[in-house]
């Protein structure tokens, strides 16, 4: 009665645009470690981690420690208009590690406030409000955000304070170029980001956005070399690129950040999401001459406040002592080990990503469209067999597998058998009768 009754109350007070997962939505009550225990009675391991941002799991003890620590002082927000000491040593935490020369970092308190001062900054260092990001991506819910996002299901309206226009994603099944191997497609799309910036701006460009891996699509992950081909053409043109590194930052694709599978530097980066380790706490990295451009006063009233900025400290101490990427990367590689060895189902179009930012995606076997009603079916039946994962993708028919980065190697297994169990099962059913949908309900 009481669950029933918090689902009416949730309908009646929060807007409907507001998307829950599963038929019967679930409250999660509690954790430990990678299991969280649901207001159904029920433990779950969790495979999604509170959207890519619980890297370390639940109930962790350093993290504890460092909040309890900050809250014993008493005082938890100042305002930036006073020095923090916690937000200026993170500061110097993060420029060290971002690879960026002479940096320089704002706090805010989300990704999606990052990405908006990462296109002011950009737009108003080039004096200009052109900007490209790619097909399928997604950079937040705030306007400008929006308006360069690249996923039709997430655009609630076709306004934007910004002229966008999308290049070519690391999805080459689609269109013209499918077909070709990865050289040809990243020269095509080397060539195409040319013509756009020569035919198609109306202006010159301020930046490029780019997710290293495209996680609300599906972990698309870019094709090898293609993203160092859309920097070299950048560079030709004093065009910043702007690295989101909201979902693959701090580790989870196998490195601390996702550009640096490509042996590029962007001149912005923006973080969020794991560096908080549940506390709000985002922000932006990068050049100097760029980050100092604004011409008046700026703040993010919460932004990199002592509370999030210490347990932020903890977070990478922690992701530091015990090598949290490459465990990442070697976890990443028994889950697809795993799941080759188990995943018989002909539904399964591809399993793809990096590190433990990974996605499987459904198809309809006989003619390979999208199947977004058997990715549901399969992700309710992972629930039922007490797994929790994310759904996404460009179609919705994907599985998203984002659990926290000190997972193990017997939870990676028993996450790969209920996966596997989950999609047979559906497959004995024969649940996925619906056509391809792209809508999220």
């Amino acid at each position: 009665m009481a669950h029933s009754d918090l689902l009416g109350r949730h309908r009646a007070v929060l807007p409907p645009w507001v998307p829950l997962f599963y038929e019967d939505p679930l409250e999660i009550e509690s954790g430990s470690g990678r299991t969280v225990r649901g207001a159904d009675g029920r433990d779950y391991l969790d495979f999604y981690a509170g959207v890519a941002v619980n890297i370390l799991g639940y109930d962790v003890p350093e993290i504890r420690e460092a909040a309890e620590r900050t809250l014993r002082k008493g005082v938890v927000h100042s305002s930036t208009f006073y020095l923090i000491r916690e937000q200026i040593e993170l500061a110097e935490r993060i420029a060290d590690v971002s690879g960026i020369d002479d940096p320089v970092v704002f706090f805010t308190t989300s990704g999606s406030e990052a990405v908006e001062t990462a296109l002011l900054l950009a737009t108003q260092y080039r004096q200009s409000r052109q900007v490209i990001a790619l097909r399928y991506a997604y950079h937040g819910r705030s306007f400008g955000a929006l308006s360069v996002t690249g996923d039709r299901a997430w655009q609630s309206q076709g306004l934007s304070p910004l002229r966008v226009a999308h290049a070519r994603s690391g999805d080459k099944r689609n269109g013209g170029m499918a077909g070709l191997d990865d050289a040809a497609y990243v020269r095509a799309c080397a060539q195409d980001l040319q013509e756009m910036i020569a035919t198609s701006t109306p202006e010159r460009t301020a930046a490029m956005l780019v997710e290293p891996i495209q996680g609300v699509a599906g972990a698309v992950p870019l094709v090898p070399g293609q993203l160092r081909a859309y920097a070299d053409v950048l560079r030709e043109q004093d065009i910043l690129l702007i690295a989101d590194e909201v979902q693959t930052g701090w580790g989870r694709t196998g490195r601390y950040w996702g550009y640096q599978w490509h042996g590029v530097t962007p001149d912005l980066l923006v973080f969020a999401k794991g560096v908080g380790s549940g506390f709000p706490l985002g922000g932006v990295v990068g050049r100097r001459d760029v980050m100092t451009s604004l011409p008046g006063a700026s703040l993010s009233t919460f932004g990199g406040n002592a509370l999030s900025c210490a347990v932020a400290a903890a977070t990478l101490d922690y992701v530091d002592k015990h090598d949290l990427p490459t465990h990442a990367l070697r976890m990443g590689a028994l889950l697809r080990e795993e799941l080759a060895g188990k995943l018989t189902d002909p539904s399964v179009g591809e399993v793809r990503g990096a590190g433990l930012l990974m996605a499987i995606e459904y198809v309809h076997p006989l003619t390979r469209e999208p199947d977004a009603a058997r990715a549901r079916h399969v992700q309710e039946e992972c629930r039922r067999l007490g797994l929790l994962v994310g759904l996404g993708g460009a179609f919705r028919n994907c599985l998203r597998i984002m659990p926290p980065l000190t997972v193990t190697a017997p939870e990676v297994r028993q996450a790969a058998g209920i996966i596997a169990a989950a999609s047979g099962s559906v497959q004995v059913r024969g649940d996925s009768s619906a056509a391809p949908s792209k809508s999220l309900d």
